[in-house]
């Protein structure tokens, strides 16, 4: 699996792309089991706040907000595929679904955790 340090990425349909800066590859890669990861199934990856630049399709993203409405969720409004989200336990960085990066099958990944989202660090004192 090729990674390189800049990596372009896409919805399904070619509607929104993006570039994501990833020098040192792909890091804290995951899957969640929180109501929301479960149904999307993705596998998620990190990249700073500015490792993220949509280069085409931004007026074609749409967010999506759910229970504290921190974490914004952004999918394509033409196809449905989830391409990143601000997180809710690191607000400075954005998590991206690694099967949107060209030439990368996330199949291929091996060991990749599940982390508890049901029980979100951020909901406990």
């Amino acid at each position: 699996m090729d990674i390189k340090p800049l990596h372009t990425a896409s919805c399904h349909c070619g509607s929104v792309k993006f570039e994501l800066t990833l020098p040192r590859g792909l890091e804290h890669l995951r899957r969640c089991d929180c109501s929301m990861c479960r149904r999307k199934g993705a596998i998620v990856a990190s990249v700073s706040l500015d490792g993220i630049k949509i280069t085409e399709g931004e007026s074609y993203l749409s967010l999506y907000q759910f229970n504290t409405y921190t974490a914004k969720h952004y999918f394509c409004s033409r196809c449905g595929i989830y391409t990143h989200h601000l997180r809710r336990s690191n607000p400075n960085e954005y998590g991206f679904n690694v099967g949107c990066l060209e030439g990368v099958n996330p199949y291929e990944l091996e060991n990749v955790p599940v982390h508890d989202g049901i029980n979100h660090p951020s909901d406990h004192n």
